[in-house]
Formats: structure tokens, sequence, C-alpha cells
């Protein structure tokens, strides 16, 4: 009796057993693609990240150029406003 009841519940078993195979096959399948997944992610942020910080240095190395080029201007003015004050003085 005791085998004939045990062949009866052998699929649900086997179901069973299988079932469980496949959701812990699921849960660390998800898990592999889920890192992969973030590893993927966080490579192109550090690559944005870099063009961004590549982009603030030329942005940055051009604003000094251009306020070296402003502060050559600002000298040439200040040595003409010096001149026409000694001619103003030298007119008096």
């Amino acid at each position: 009796m005791a085998e004939a009841h045990m062949a009866e519940h052998a699929g649900t078993f086997f179901l069973l057993s299988v079932l469980t195979l496949v959701t812990i096959l699921s849960i660390f399948s998800m898990k592999y693609f889920s890192a992969a997944r973030r590893a993927r992610l966080r490579g192109a942020n550090e690559e944005a990240y870099r063009t961004l910080a590549e982009k603030a240095a030329a942005a940055q190395a051009a604003s000094a150029t251009a306020l070296a080029g402003l502060e050559a201007d600002l000298s040439e003015m200040k040595g003409r406003v010096a001149a026409m004050e000694r001619v103003l003085k030298e007119v008096e």
C-alpha cells in the first residue's frame, strides 16, 4: 500500500522538484543579468562624467585664454589713458 501511495505522488514530487529548480535558476539568472546591467550603466556613467570633465577643462582653458586677452587689452588701455593724461597736463 505504501508503495502505491508513493507512486501516486511521484509525479507531484517530480513537478515540485522541477519548479523549485526552475525558480532557483530564474532568481540566479535575474541577479546575474541585473549585475551585468548595473556594470554596463556604471561604465556609461563614468564615460559621460569623463566627457563632461574634459569639456569643463577645455572651457576653463578657453576662459583663461580669454581673460589673458582681456588683461592685455586693459593694460594697453591704461597705457593710452596715462598718455592722454600726460598730454592734457602739458596742454594746461
